[in-house]
C-alpha cells in the first residue's frame, strides 16, 4: 500500500514530498519505527510524539502524520539545504483521531467483516462480553473478544495490556480474527479508549450499556465528564456506515442515566431492566448461590432462564445477552443455551472450593458500586458472617476510597483492610483514606475491623476467621495475577492464595 492510499480518508492540510512511497506498517511510537513505518505523532497526557519525529525518521519511518507544523529550519539530509521534513509528511487537524482511521485502512478495515459488538459501562462488561461470546457460539458463530480480562482469537489467549487496546494493537487483533476465520467479535469499550479515541475506525454493530458508577476521576475531570466519554460509543453508531445489516442500541434503563443513552442514539434502541417496564425484562427472579433462574419477558415471547452465574447484578448481564442474541436473530433455545454453559467468568463471583464448610469468593469489585452489588448478593445468600477483604488501588481515583469503606462497613461483619495495587502510594496511606471512610459508618456493636496490610497475611487471616456457614468476600483484583507494589510487579493471584490457606487449615485440622 502507498502511503497516498494510506491517507485517503484524511483532510490533510498540509502535504509534503512524494506520498506514493510504499509503506506496511503504522505505529504512534518512535521505538516502534522501522523501515517503511509511518509515524503518526500522537500528543498524550504525558508525552508529545511531535517530540521523536527526528528519532523516528532516523529509525527509518518512510512517512510522517503530523498535527503540528514541521520545525523550521534545514534538516540534515535534505539536498541544497531545502527546509521541510525528510520523508513525505502530511499534517492533520488530528493525529490521535486519524491514528484509528489508518489502523483501520492498513489492516483494510476488518470491523467491516465482522459483526462487532461494544460493551461499555462501570461494571459487568466482561460478564456481558463473556456472556455475549457463549451466546452466539451457541449458534454455530466463531466469536473473538477483547477485553479486561485477555484477549481471545481462536483458541488462542493473548495477555491484555488495556481493557481497550491502543487503536494501532486494535486493528491488528480485529484483523487477525478475520485472517483465522472468525466472524463476530465482541469487545468491551472503556471510558479511556472512548475519550482517546481508540475505536476509531471501528464500526461497530451493537453496543450496549450496563451501568455508570463512580470510577476513573484521576483521568476524567467529573462524573459528567465520565459519562460522555461512555456516551461516544452511541452516537457514534450511525445506520449508514459500511456495513448494511440493522444496528442496535442497548441499554440498562434500571441505571439512572439509561434514559440518556437512549435519548442521544441515533439507531433502534432495545432497553433491558428488572425493575422498570422494558423491551427485554427479568421477572419471577430466584437467586441461590448455586445460580439464578428468572423469566425473560421479550419482544419474542417469555421463556424461562437459568444460569450458574451468582446475585442479581448477573441478571442484568444475562438480559443484556439476551437482547444482543435476540438482535442477531437466535431463538429463545440457542439463547438459553448459551447461557447455560458459562460456568463462571474469571475473577467474577468466582468460588474457590477445597471441600471448607464455609464459602470463599473471589470478585473483581474495585468500585464503591460492585463493592455494594457484591455484597448486597453476600447478605441476599449468606447464612453465617460476611468476612470481607479489600484494599484500593493506589494512582488512581482517590474518592471512592472512603465510600468503599462505608459501604464494607455497613454490610460486613468483619472487614479485613489491605492493599491491592498500591503502585507508588504508600499502601497505609491508602488504606487510611479507605478506613475513614469505614469508621464514619461503623456500628461497633455489630461490625469490627482490622488491617492488615500484606494482602496474603489478609487473606489467611480471613479464612483462619471463617466458621461453617460464613462467606469470605476477597474483592479487588479477581482475575488479576499481579500486585502492582511501585514500580514492580509481582505475581499474586488471590484465588491462588486463597486456595493455599484453605489448604493449610484443612491440613492443620487432619
Amino acid at each position: 500500500m502507498t502511503f497516498a492510499e494510506l491517507i485517503a480518508p484524511l483532510k490533510a492540510t498540509e502535504r509534503h514530498g512524494n506520498l506514493n512511497v510504499e509503506v506496511s506498517d503504522l505505529t504512534d511510537d518512535s521505538r516502534l519505527v522501522k523501515t517503511g513505518s509511518v509515524f503518526v505523532a500522537v500528543k498524550g497526557g504525558r508525552a508529545d510524539g511531535h517530540a521523536f519525529v527526528r528519532q523516528a525518521v532516523a529509525a527509518g519511518a518512510s512517512a510522517l502524520v503530523l498535527q503540528e507544523r514541521w520545525p523550521s529550519g534545514t534538516e540534515s539530509g535534505r539536498r541544497g539545504g531545502e527546509s521541510g521534513p525528510p520523508v513525505p509528511m502530511v499534517r492533520v487537524p488530528d493525529s490521535r483521531r486519524s491514528l484509528g482511521l489508518l489502523a483501520s485502512r492498513l489492516h483494510r478495515d476488518p470491523s467491516s467483516r465482522l459483526t462487532l459488538i461494544g460493551v461499555t459501562g462501570t461494571n459487568g462488561k466482561t460478564t456481558v462480553t463473556y456472556l455475549c461470546k457463549a451466546v452466539l457460539e451457541a449458534a454455530g458463530r466463531r466469536v473473538g473478544v477483547i477485553g479486561t480480562v485477555a484477549y481471545q482469537i481462536g483458541s488462542e489467549r493473548l495477555h491484555a495490556s488495556h481493557t481497550t487496546p491502543g487503536a494501532v494493537e486494535l486493528q491488528a487483533l480485529l484483523a487477525r480474527m478475520v485472517g483465522t476465520g472468525l466472524d463476530s467479535a465482541v469487545m468491551e469499550v472503556s471510558s479511556h479508549a472512548l475519550a482517546l479515541d481508540r475505536t476509531v475506525g471501528c464500526e461497530f454493530d451493537v453496543a450496549v450499556y450496563t451501568n455508570l458508577t463512580q470510577d476513573h476521576l484521576d483521568f476524567h475531570t467529573d462524573m459528567e465528564d465520565y459519562f460522555k466519554a461512555k456516551l461516544r460509543l452511541f452516537t457514534s453508531l450511525t445506520p449508514v456506515g459500511n456495513k448494511t445489516r440493522p444496528k442496535r442500541v442497548i441499554v440498562n434503563v434500571d441505571d439512572a442515566r439509561g434514559h440518556h443513552v437512549c435519548g442521544a442514539s441515533r439507531v433502534p434502541v432495545w432497553t433491558y431492566s428488572i425493575h422498570k417496564r422494558s423491551d427485554i425484562q427479568a421477572e419471577d427472579v430466584r437467586l441461590s448461590l448455586e445460580g439464578t433462574g428468572f423469566t425473560a419477558v421479550t419482544p419474542f415471547g417469555r421463556f424461562g432462564v437459568e444460569s450458574r452465574l451468582v446475585g442479581e447484578h448477573n441478571v442484568y448481564n444475562i438480559l443484556a445477552a439476551i437482547a444482543v442474541g435476540l438482535h442477531e436473530q437466535l431463538s429463545p433455545d440457542t439463547i438459553r443455551q448459551g447461557i447455560e454453559s458459562v460456568v463462571n467468568v474469571p475473577g467474577r463471583f468466582e468460588r474457590v472450593e477445597a471441600g471448607q464448610d464455609f464459602t470463599v469468593v473471589v470478585d473483581y469489585a474495585h468500585t464503591e458500586d460492585a463493592l455494594a452489588r457484591l455484597l448486597a448478593t453476600a447478605q441476599a445468600l449468606k447464612t453465617g458472617r460476611i468476612i470481607t477483604v479489600f484494599g484500593c488501588g493506589g494512582d488512581r481515583d482517590r474518592g471512592k476510597r472512603p465510600r468503599m469503606g462505608r459501604v464494607a462497613a455497613q454490610q460486613s461483619d468483619l472487614v479485613i483492610l489491605t492493599s491491592d495495587n498500591p503502585r507508588s502510594e504508600d499502601p497505609m496511606a491508602i488504606i487510611g483514606e479507605v478506613e475513614a471512610g469505614l469508621r464514619g459508618a461503623l456500628d461497633p456493636t455489630r461490625v469490627r475491623y482490622e488491617v492488615i496490610a500484606d494482602r496474603r497475611l489478609a487473606i489467611e487471616a480471613a479464612i483462619r476467621e471463617a466458621k461453617r456457614g460464613d462467606m469470605v468476600l476477597i474483592a479487588g483484583k479477581g482475575h488479576e495475577d499481579y500486585q502492582i507494589i511501585g514500580a514492580n510487579r509481582v505475581h499474586f493471584d488471590d484465588r491462588e492464595v486463597a486456595r493455599e490457606a484453605l489448604e493449610k487449615r484443612i491440613a492443620k485440622r487432619k
